[in-house]
């Protein structure tokens, strides 16, 4: 969360909440890296608040700068693997299966570079204007071109699900980022981070719409308890 370290640890313990009855919702192997999503966003939310707290005692800059390196972790290496895998990890459709590979890869590429530079040029924190600004001297090049195929990973692949609310999930991360680049540009990073909490509400309840579906187990179960009567 963008505000305070109180503002950030009470969405870790609201996005926890959710990703528990996310993964209650599971039913299948395949779902359990969907359904952790509000989880993952809470470890980052818990990870920005003891930032925010280290941040203000300038005698812990090694922890500053550790705990720093652990959100970007999560904010720029981590999400542009996590949602395409999660999402082709559920697909059944064979010709969306191979879109969704395909935005496995770009995911990948994306990670990939963003890691040698996460270890390779300048990286800190600091706060500034109540928000947390992560200051990273990365190439320039990297601005357009490597940002734009950033979105494509984490964004595109619900569009191209076969699950009928899936669309939420890539329409709420669009809104956000938008929403963040017009009025947020120098805080990205962290502004971000504030909407997890309804992208997560979104994750809910697509796992809900899975767990309607006719060929989920639990359907399955009703309809023989059903025969049975």
């Amino acid at each position: 969360m963008c505000f305070s370290a109180t503002a950030s640890f009470g969405a870790g313990v609201v996005l926890t909440a959710i990703g528990v009855a996310s993964l209650k919702k599971v039913q299948h192997p395949s779902q359990i890296m969907f359904a952790g999503i509000p989880l993952i966003f809470a470890i980052q939310q818990f990870s920005e608040g003891i930032l925010w707290l280290l941040l203000s005692d300038p005698d812990s800059a090694y922890f500053q700068k550790s705990i720093t390196y652990f959100f970007l972790i999560f904010a720029q290496i981590l999400w542009p693997i996590w949602v395409p895998v999660s999402v082709l990890l559920l697909e059944k459709q064979r010709t969306r299966k191979n879109i969704q590979r395909f935005l496995v890869v770009v995911g990948l590429l994306v990670s990939g570079y963003l890691t040698y530079c996460l270890f390779n040029y300048d990286v800190y924190a600091k706060i500034d204007c109540y928000h947390i600004a992560y200051i990273q001297s990365y190439p320039e090049t990297f601005r357009i071109w490597g940002g734009l195929l950033y979105v494509i990973a984490t964004i595109v692949p619900p569009f191209f699900s076969h699950i009928k609310r899936m669309w939420m999930l890539g329409a709420t991360v669009m809104i956000s980022y938008l929403i963040t680049t017009l009025f947020y540009e120098n805080y990205l990073v962290s502004v971000w981070c504030f909407f997890a909490s309804v992208i997560s509400i979104s994750v809910f309840i697509i796992m809900w719409e899975i767990e309607k579906l006719p060929n989920s187990r639990k359907t399955i179960k009703k309809q023989l308890h059903s025969k049975s009567l």
